[in-house]
């Protein structure tokens, strides 16, 4: 069993802040793939369903953002999972917007739901960072993480959040492999030409040179870092 973790802050007043990215992303992959309803437990709220063929559990803690150890090790202990069955996902403030890490252990970078995770069942979790963006000084940064997310955000926020919905099953062989595969979900290769009105493929104009920064692979890099092991 998979055990997915959203970190965010409950309350209809935290549901838009960008610190709450974490709870949308499992918010997303639990309606694209058909998880049951919330129910209370492990002081937060769980959905139960299936992650690439695999029996998975989404768990919210309600503990605010501080404490959300005590509902995953909770969770835990429950089932008894180990910490490499547990993926995390949350807000990464020294992450561009709209990009993500997908890594197994590494440090807590200032974040307090980590911390707590980190003080409570150990390092050696999985977590997918996800961007949101310094606001460039540091006296903004408690306005940055704990605003809402821009109206103009949500045309990067969006397709995210769907892309990590819909390779959510890849979760399950390996963090590179979910990372790529919400890569290609945002840039899916140039299907090629469409038919003209006869049917036939109209011949194509030459291709413009691009630059490597146009490539595919470059593409990849270019959206997602992709780290395995500690920091």
């Amino acid at each position: 069993m998979l055990l997915l973790v959203g970190l965010g802050n409950p309350g209809e007043k935290y549901r838009r802040h960008r610190h709450n990215v974490g709870f949308m992303a499992v918010d997303a992959i639990a309606e694209a793939r058909g998880f049951g309803p919330a129910r209370a437990k492990f002081q937060g709220e769980i959905r139960e369903g299936d992650s690439g063929g695999a029996k998975a559990l989404i768990l919210k803690p309600q503990t605010y953002m501080n404490d959300s150890g005590q509902s995953v090790s909770a969770a835990m202990r429950f089932y008894k999972l180990t910490p490499a069955d547990v993926v995390v996902f949350h807000d990464e403030l020294d992450l561009a917007a709209g990009k993500i890490k997908a890594k197994l252990g590494g440090g807590t970078a200032g974040h307090n739901g980590l911390r707590s995770i980190d003080e409570h069942i150990g390092a050696d979790f999985h977590r997918v960072r996800i961007g949101i963006g310094h606001p460039g000084d540091k006296t903004r940064v408690t306005g940055h993480v704990l605003g809402d997310f821009a109206k103009s955000d949500y045309d990067w926020l969006d397709p995210l959040l769907a892309a990590m919905a819909k390779s959510a099953g890849f979760l399950v062989e390996s963090d590179a492999r979910f990372a790529t595969a919400v890569a290609l979900a945002l840039a899916p290769p140039n299907p090629g030409p469409a038919p003209n009105a006869g049917g036939q493929t109209a011949a194509q104009t030459p291709p413009t040179p691009q630059s490597p920064n146009n490539s595919m692979t470059d593409a990849l890099k270019s959206i997602f870092k992709i780290k395995n092991g500690n920091e």
